[in-house]
């Protein structure tokens, strides 16, 4: 039986690892032809691995504009065109308050968060004209709501990433493009790595899993044409910030 993406291509930023491989997989096995992208080969052909034929590598730094542009026009040189965008690649860094954080950090997490996923919305437009396509972008719960965990300049980014999903839909839905923002909670990837405070397996298992951010991405994506969701914010069942409230509020 053919998937609800066949005949489809996508291309997944950050795809090496974590929900951008999730994300990958999912849409392979939905029949997409996939492409895969990120800084680093090694782990792509590792997630090509895991989906098999129809897989393809572009590694590129999506910080910089003209190897973002490259990297698109290889796509659909190679896969004959572009449906699906999902823009998921992001970073932070263990120096995350104002006392500690460093110039060459805030312009790290600025171009990997903000600026990174304007250059992939901007090479992919004219070829989603084409194809009516959609974008989702990977942003955060940080991006909605403000908080102390992820640091300043994360959730500034972040905020960023989703106003820029809005204005895509503002801007594009006349031309049957459509932008998604999906806003997780914490996800039990290699970015929880980086926490200043190393969380134990139990608390990580948790967490959301790469897998339910992805479901969250292949909902937005197999919708029909005419319908778009502009958002979809997600956390774990035991949101640890709410529960953390819950106390204080217990001993007030």
């Amino acid at each position: 039986m053919a998937g609800r993406l066949e005949g489809k291509v996508a291309w997944v930023t950050g795809a090496g690892s974590g929900i951008g491989r999730a994300a990958a997989v999912a849409l392979a096995k939905e029949g997409a032809k996939v492409a895969l992208t990120g800084r680093r080969a090694a782990p792509l052909e590792e997630t090509a691995g895991m989906i098999g034929g129809g897989a393809l590598a572009v590694p590129a730094d999506l910080t910089d504009a003209a190897q973002v542009t490259a990297a698109v026009a290889t796509v659909v040189d190679k896969l004959g065109r572009l449906d699906i965008v999902v823009s998921n690649a992001g970073l932070n860094a263990p120096e995350r308050r104002w006392a500690v954080l460093k110039a060459e950090t805030i312009s790290a997490l600025v171009d990997g968060n903000l600026k990174a996923p304007a250059y992939v919305a901007q090479a992919a437009l004219p070829a989603l004209r084409k194809s009516k396509g959609i974008i989702v972008h990977v942003a955060s719960w940080a991006g909605r709501f403000i908080g102390h965990v992820s640091g300043p300049t994360y959730v500034a980014a972040k905020h960023g990433l989703v106003a820029l999903s809005h204005t895509l839909n503002m801007e594009e839905c006349g031309n049957g493009v459509r932008s998604t923002v999906v806003e997780p909670g914490e996800v039990n990837t290699p970015i929880m790595d980086l926490r200043p405070v190393k969380l134990p397996p139990e608390v990580r298992a948790a967490m959301l899993q790469p897998e339910d951010v992805a479901a969250a991405v292949l909902f937005a994506v197999t919708m029909p044409a005419h319908a778009c969701i502009n958002e979809i914010l997600i956390s774990p069942t035991a949101n640890r910030g709410y529960l953390a409230e819950m106390a204080r509020a217990a001993q007030g």
